[in-house]
């Protein structure tokens, strides 16, 4: 069996391991697990846009992975999770920026997908929360 390696992102990634207690990356063999990314900064401050926080949430996955050896191309597993625009549904305009992002960044690949509307996230300010597995190796 392979011995589990966790990562800290860099920049938020340390701060979240002194003041939390908890890694931003796991990986043991070719499998990749990350925690829920946000769209902030290395400060923890959000965009205004909603749609500039998701793009920045794909951002802080993708330096996730990296720490770990891995990247979008070797996602194999999406759960989001977003504060609904309505108690009806997940806004529409979440959704097509988490798909535009999906297109831009994995190509071809179409990894499975959840999508879940929450009341609360783990910050205030938060609107949306990506968490990944990737399988290193698996886009060849």
């Amino acid at each position: 069996m392979n011995k589990p390696e966790f990562f800290a992102t860099p920049g938020y990634g340390d701060s979240m391991r002194a003041n939390l207690h908890y890694s931003q990356a796991l990986r043991i063999g070719d499998r990749v697990e990350i925690s829920g990314q946000g769209g902030w900064d290395d400060d923890i401050t959000f965009p205004e846009s909603l749609e500039a926080e998701i793009i920045r949430a794909f951002d802080n996955v993708e330096r996730t992975l990296a720490t770990a050896g891995a990247t979008w191309r070797d996602v194999v597993s999406v759960h989001s999770y977003h504060i609904p625009e309505s108690a009806e549904q997940i806004g529409q305009a979440q959704t097509r920026v988490m798909v535009e992002q999906f297109r831009k960044r994995m190509g071809d690949r179409a990894p499975i997908w959840t999508q879940i509307g929450v009341s609360a996230l783990g910050a205030p300010k938060m609107r949306i929360e990506i968490r990944v597995t990737a399988i290193v190796g698996s886009d060849a």
